[in-house]
């Protein structure tokens, strides 16, 4: 008993570890960005883009705060911003699908890249598919006339935690903390529940079940349970395990790009759609058909990627070769 303990510990530990040598570093930079007035300047960037898109211009704002800090950012921003602000449950539907899309990208494409795909291209193919489906969405419901009444965000201004502006040093490093905490509290108990569901065979069961997705998305079985940790939990927390899994099973680069695609695009469903289901927006345009979408772009991106394309084989040149004896 002793001995598997001591055996969950190591591994855990090893896992905390290289996911905090990754998050820690990119935390601190957003950080200061965030005290310059960078991030703002990013957000009013994106002003005429938002129009295009047919939201308001503190859309990119609230946009530009999510994609370098996360959901919890974005949505402080909103809070802040939501004095003057008019939307529609299309609006906040099409932005917090964008949201959902596009968060904490410096943090988490940084998790991608040590896990062995390119942080370049699947940060780029979340902000693209971001701004593809929520200019989908907000023309869509405007050609049809649906999802057009007004949403109140008078709620978000009662609360003074979410509308002082960026935080002060000591309690940053204290979220900071107990973010990491977190963290290391999840990657144990997920270390524990996948060893404990091995044992039993469900691993197997839900390999199985999966097995008609997961052809479709070009994925490997075996990076089945892992992918499915991260789409349900959170990139971070999968991005450990598959790191840890690559080590391990010498994942196919193809395997990895793809299932790092997917949890890119799809992760953290309960917390995030939650989150974003308090601001107002509708559940079947951020949830559901938000996950048909992501296996679109996974079952093209699998189909790009055949043995038998171009980028197929460049993928496949790019495997390490094994030593010989």
């Amino acid at each position: 008993m002793l001995h598997y303990l001591n055996t969950i510990r190591l591994r855990s530990t090893r896992m905390f570890l290289t996911i905090t040598r990754i998050m820690l570093p990119v935390m601190v930079i957003v950080y200061i960005a965030d005290r310059l007035g960078l991030v703002r300047m990013a957000g009013e960037t994106l002003t005429p883009a938002m129009a295009l898109l047919g939201l308001p211009p503190e859309a990119g704002i609230i946009w530009a705060t999510t994609i370098l800090t996360n959901i919890y950012g974005g949505m402080a921003s909103m809070a802040a911003l939501s004095d003057g602000m008019h939307m529609t449950t299309a609006q906040v539907s099409a932005l917090g699908a964008m949201m959902l899309f596009a968060h904490n990208i410096p943090t988490e494409q940084s998790v991608v890249r040590r896990a062995g795909a390119s942080a370049l291209l699947t940060g780029a193919l979340r902000i693209v598919v971001a701004l593809c489906y929520g200019a989908a969405v907000s023309w869509t419901c405007r050609a049809l006339d649906v999802l057009q009444d007004p949403v109140s965000l008078a709620w978000m201004r009662q609360d003074a935690g979410l509308t002082q502006g960026p935080p002060d040093f000591w309690p940053w490093v204290l979220s900071t903390l107990q973010s990491l905490a977190l963290v290391l509290a999840v990657i144990v108990g997920l270390v524990l529940l996948l060893d404990v569901l091995e044992r039993l065979g469900i691993t197997r069961l839900v390999t199985r079940l999966l097995t008609p997705v997961l052809r479709l998305s070009g994925l490997e079985e075996r990076a089945a349970p892992l992918t499915t940790v991260g789409v349900l939990l959170g990139l971070a927390y999968g991005g450990a395990l598959i790191i840890d899994a690559a080590e391990r099973e010498n994942y196919s680069p193809r395997t990895r790009l793809l299932a790092l695609s997917w949890l890119s695009l799809c992760h953290a469903l309960i917390e995030d759609t939650l989150l974003i289901l308090a601001l107002g927006a509708n559940l079947w345009v951020i949830l559901v058909l938000r996950a048909l979408a992501t296996l679109g772009v996974l079952a093209a991106l699998a189909a790009l990627t055949r043995p038998d394309t171009a980028w197929g084989r460049r993928l496949a040149a790019s495997a390490p070769q094994a030593s010989p004896p």
